[in-house]
């Protein structure tokens, strides 16, 4: 395995590229492999992972925020956008359980929780907000648990 052969086709037509190079690899043409954008997209489906799970926890934290701050306009809707958000969160952290490493790092949690907090201000009109995120991440994912 010397130096990559960079196809020009990754440029042009990404899904060409990777129909070429699954084949590359698949006929053990390790050395004509372009490894240095293989790497990148290897590297981009773990990104894409995280995303998923970020922007799931995001609209979960919304609702949450919705539900506490408009108690006249708590509906099966909502509470619908919860439970599937909660239970979307939790298959993807079974079937990519090294994400529970960004559910326990606090930074993280603040980052989605300012995240949140900016859309239910522009979305939801929310005003006075809390500046950390005041469930624990046990309440924020337990099926059962609405905020009173």
């Amino acid at each position: 395995m010397n130096k990559t052969v960079p196809s020009a086709a990754y440029d042009i037509d990404i899904v060409a590229w990777a129909d070429e190079q699954a084949a590359l690899l698949r006929a053990g043409k390790l050395s004509q492999i372009d490894i240095q954008h293989i790497a990148d997209e290897v590297e981009d489906v773990g990104k894409s992972e995280q995303r998923e799970l970020a922007s799931r926890m995001a609209v979960l934290l919304v609702h949450l925020l919705k539900w506490t701050h408009q108690p006249e306009r708590q509906g099966a809707s909502w509470r619908r956008t919860i439970t599937e958000q909660r239970r979307m969160i939790e298959r993807r952290l079974a079937r990519t359980p090294s994400l529970r490493a960004d559910m326990r790092d606090p930074e993280w949690l603040a980052d989605i929780w300012s995240d949140a907090v900016s859309k239910a201000i522009d979305k939801a009109g929310l005003v006075e907000l809390p500046e950390a995120c005041p469930w624990s991440r046990d309440e924020i994912l337990d099926l059962d648990y609405l905020p009173s």
